[in-house]
């Protein structure tokens, strides 16, 4: 396992960006800050790291994993943005929500709801997740990084008491908040709350 220390101020350093980086483009998985609760992810590709998060969680195989894109225009590559939902992406990206749209085509199968083809979708205000993101190059996949039904990680010691060697590469910094994303489904017009979390829902719709 890979540990980087990363200090609590100034931009994240790109020699430590491309580390992490490296581990993610060669299959790893990740656990670094957002602007809700620590998180685990991979490439959008990596289906044995896919897997493996899926096992280290305890996640059920319909579940799925949410995508942070770092910025609207690329998210629009892989969600289907209704009117409405570009209006409340606007008001919430970059923050600590995620939208479930309708995917495009962009997005493979085997990260979308089999009935319905939707994908969650995040642009996080996390300086470090959006340094990965961007360095990336392409989606991060994404989930908060907790055993299925505990609580989530907020610092790097619970993400290794945690899963342990089980994560090839964590970003040690300062804790983050308590509450996971909130999760907004936006479907046409109609819109529906499916987690209230870190992000408020009062007065965005």
């Amino acid at each position: 396992m890979l540990r980087l220390q990363f200090d609590d101020w100034g931009e994240p350093p790109a020699r430590k960006i491309a580390a992490a980086v490296e581990v993610i483009h060669r299959g790893g998985v990740a656990a670094y800050p957002t602007d809700s609760v620590f998180a685990l992810g991979c490439a959008i590709e990596a289906r044995d790291a896919i897997e493996r998060i899926h096992r280290i969680k305890g996640m059920k195989k319909s579940q799925r994993l949410a995508l942070i894109c770092p910025d609207l225009s690329s998210a629009s590559r892989y969600g289907q943005f209704s009117q409405t939902a570009f209006r409340l992406a606007q008001r919430v990206f970059p923050g600590p929500y995620t939208l479930v749209v309708p995917a495009t085509r962009e997005v493979p199968r085997t990260l979308t709801d089999n009935k319905r083809r939707t994908v969650g979708i995040r642009v996080t205000s996390n300086a470090i997740a959006q340094a990965l993101v961007v360095a990336l190059g392409r989606p991060l996949l994404t989930t908060s990084a907790a055993r299925d039904g505990g609580e989530p990680c907020r610092d790097a010691d619970e993400i290794i008491e945690t899963f342990g060697d089980a994560v090839d590469v964590v970003i040690d910094s300062s804790a983050t908040n308590e509450l996971p994303s909130t999760i907004i489904e936006i479907d046409g017009d109609d819109i529906t709350v499916i987690r209230e979390g870190q992000g408020p829902i009062d007065g965005l719709f």
